[in-house]
């Protein structure tokens, strides 16, 4: 199960980094369109902030990210309250590709532990680990709903 769990990781990170290495024009990713509460900068950064935090304890468990990720990604925060350096897109791919390395070096053993707090209704690491994977895959697919609307508002 847990190199099952760890194959899902990695697909959907290699799916959610060609999305937005190669089929992002940067020149979209600081529009937020209408509708939408953030930009897909927000949201790469987002997935990267929590994937650490699910997976690392971030920020007090681990320093392989800038604590500011948190105030610049976290839960309820907006680039509408951004101020100081936010990284760009290719810090943060870089990020999330030594992040992947990190989580797939995680000992399988490790998903039985059961967490201190559930979280959501979820009592053990590989749970918490398993819902890493959707939260990242339901990012993407904001990402991706954002990029059409706003090339097709470009186009009108």
């Amino acid at each position: 199960m847990s190199e099952l769990l760890f194959k899902h990781f990695e697909v959907t990170r290699g799916i959610f980094l060609k999305n937005i290495t190669t089929a992002l024009d940067e020149t979209i990713v600081d529009v937020q369109p209408e509708g939408f509460s953030n930009t897909i900068h927000w949201h790469i950064g987002h997935v990267l902030t929590v994937a650490e935090q699910f997976m690392f304890g971030f920020p007090k468990k681990s320093a392989n990210l800038p604590e500011n990720y948190v105030s610049l990604f976290g839960n309820g925060t907006k680039p509408a309250d951004w101020n100081g350096d936010v990284p760009s897109l290719e810090e943060l791919s870089r990020h999330l590709q030594e992040q992947i390395i990190r989580i797939k070096e995680i000992p399988a053993e490790r998903l039985n532990d059961r967490l201190a707090v559930p979280f959501l209704g979820l009592e053990t690491f590989g749970e918490l680990a398993n819902f890493g994977v959707f939260h990242e895959a339901n990012h993407l697919g904001q990402i991706q709903a954002m990029k059409r609307v706003v090339e097709a508002a470009r186009k009108e």
